[in-house]
């Protein structure tokens, strides 16, 4: 073979090597940007985030929630933290459930303490509600209060602490707010939260009606809606016991930690992770 013709084959040998090469990038290309596409797709047919709504207890407001709402709204996650009435689990829910059929699109509902009593009665008959999610929280059966079930266990050292107040109503109703002693609120309520911090929950805690304690449950959301529950260790508003009972009842994914009844304060991220742990699994 002449050197002419060695270099002609030489060149055709490597073009065409470039050529395969070049064809096998656009194929590569285009099967990665097809497989991105798909999943782009399935992505966009899982729909939005669900809104996250969190209904708080007694003895607390709304700010108890303001850790876990940064750490949802930073994840993409639409957030409404309710004010809770905390007059009664039944009137209560009403109040709920105005606010979750104000909401358009799926959404999580998640219930501090004697919240959890007032999510398990609003979400009953919405097939809206996605999830259930308890924190240090009732999950009441139909016929049980929440001063029984923290009762059914040891551990609560709440009645030592408490500060009773009659009201009387506009219409001449009277009854008794519940609050707890300030200098007593954190050794109950927060002892793992900083000590100034408890100090200004102490003086914005709202109060619930003695009545709503022994109001018995008329319905349970978690007996057909999924549900996940945070277990509180160190608690002494509510006895673990009593929580791990009322979580296996209900077959909740459980979460323990050893943290006081304010766990959502103390542990917002904890408490933020199983929220959107329960939010991707029903998605």
């Amino acid at each position: 073979m002449s050197g002419i013709e060695h270099g002609r084959k030489r060149r055709f040998i490597t073009g065409t090597a470039a050529a395969v090469g070049a064809l096998a990038a656009i194929g590569a290309s285009t099967f990665t940007g097809t497989a991105d596409a798909a999943t782009d797709s399935a992505a966009t047919d899982r729909g939005p985030k669900p809104t996250v709504v969190l209904e708080h207890g007694a003895f607390a407001d709304a700010s108890s929630w303001d850790g876990v709402i940064a750490r949802l709204r930073r994840d993409g996650y639409p957030v409404v933290a309710a004010a809770n009435p905390l007059r009664g689990p039944a009137s209560d829910a009403a109040a709920l459930r105005s606010l979750v059929d104000h909401i358009k699109g799926p959404v999580i509902l998640v219930g501090h303490s004697y919240g959890g009593s007032v999510i398990s009665a609003a979400a009953v008959g919405e097939p809206r509600v996605k999830a259930l999610v308890y924190v240090a929280a009732f999950l009441p059966a139909p016929g049980e209060t929440a001063l029984q079930l923290t009762n059914q266990y040891p551990g609560s050292t709440l009645p030592g602490t408490l500060d009773p107040v009659p009201f009387t109503n506009a219409d001449g109703i009277t009854g008794t707010d519940l609050y707890i002693q300030q200098d007593k609120f954190r050794a109950q309520f927060a002892a793992d939260v900083p000590a100034d911090r408890a100090a200004l929950a102490a003086a914005t805690q709202r109060p619930i009606a003695q009545a709503a304690l022994t109001e018995k449950a008329t319905a349970a959301a978690w007996q057909t809606v999924p549900s996940w529950d945070i277990v509180t260790t160190e608690d002494l508003n509510i006895p673990a016991a009593a929580q791990r009972f009322m979580a296996e009842r209900a077959h909740a994914h459980t979460t323990e930690v050893a943290a006081s009844h304010s766990v959502a304060v103390s542990h917002p991220g904890l408490v933020a992770g199983v929220v959107e742990q329960a939010a991707r699994a029903t998605r």
